[in-house]
């Protein structure tokens, strides 16, 4: 199976209530994007706390995202420690009518780069669905090297790459994603993440953005992409620059996904405490910093 794994993928969080999946509250959430007109959805990403969910929660998730997106490509997180687990969360994925899956190199002991190649080779020929290789050394402390990238990407099957920010100079964010692009096939298309690069990745030759905001704020997310898709680079450029308040609340408070779960529920998209425990939600103090922001950007 082949899917267009281009333009702007919308991460929505998984919200909780009580410590329990909110089913409601995500299914507004896909709506939402769906409504937007996102290009794709993914499920199940870090924002979407796959890590924390059990398997009958990711499989629910699984099954909600799909129902609720209007026809639009869901992709789904299937990362987990045991590469056993992770052909289940596949098989799942795929019951539940995921056009793609996204897997991501979970570690508890230190993964080498055989390890990681060979949890690709092995999901792959268990599955027909396009992979979507997630690259985020933050998260699970896997680094690739353009090396890892050529193995993995001439697996069957894979379709894309999910690739950490870019860095911030253009033409040295240009001579990052070339010399990624010369070592993978034609067809495995290359991913910006990290929203505050997104402009910058997308205007370096990215063909895709895997985006947190988008999975809140799909408007904006799109005002970039389709500026920078069509080569208006100064304008996805001054798109993101103009939400760089936003970016700058991710970098103090250590990522996104409390600032986003904040947000949420400052808009009534999801239940106070909507995260997994252990993660507490932020400080009254920083949710009203972050409410003013969101105010203050006009972001609804």
């Amino acid at each position: 199976m082949t899917v267009d794994v281009t333009g702007l993928s919308a991460f929505p969080l998984t919200p909780l209530a009580d410590d329990v999946l909110d089913e409601n509250a995500f299914a507004q959430l896909v709506e939402r994007l769906a409504s937007a007109g996102v290009d794709s959805i993914t499920a199940l990403g870090s924002t979407g706390s796959a890590a924390y969910l059990t398997v009958e929660e990711r499989r629910t998730v699984a099954r909600l995202a799909v129902e609720h997106a209007a026809g639009i490509p869901v992709f789904v997180g299937i990362g987990a420690l045991r590469t056993s687990h992770v052909i289940a969360n596949a098989e799942a994925a795929r019951d539940a009518g995921a056009a793609g899956l996204l897997l991501a190199p979970m570690t508890y002991q230190r993964l080498t780069a055989d390890d990681v190649f060979e949890l690709y080779r092995t999901v792959t020929a268990h599955t027909d669905l396009p992979v979507i290789v997630y690259d985020n050394p933050g998260t699970t402390h896997v680094t690739f090297t353009n090396e890892l990238y050529a193995r993995v990407a001439a697996l069957p099957g894979i379709a894309s790459l999910k690739i950490p920010p870019v860095p911030a100079d253009p033409e040295t964010a240009r001579g990052h994603v070339a010399a990624i692009r010369a070592v993978i096939p034609a067809d495995v298309t290359i991913g910006i993440s990290g929203d505050a690069s997104a402009a910058s990745g997308l205007t370096a030759g990215c063909d895709a953005w895997y985006s947190v905001i988008g999975g809140l704020f799909p408007e904006a997310a799109l005002t970039i992409t389709r500026a920078a898709q069509g080569g208006a680079v100064a304008d996805a450029v001054a798109e993101s620059e103009r939400l760089a308040p936003l970016w700058d609340l991710f970098a103090e408070f250590g990522g996104s996904i409390r600032v986003v779960a904040a947000i949420a529920e400052h808009l009534g998209l999801a239940p106070h405490g909507c995260l997994p425990l252990p993660i507490q939600p932020l400080s009254p103090a920083a949710r009203t910093r972050i409410a003013a922001v969101v105010e203050e950007l006009g972001l609804r």
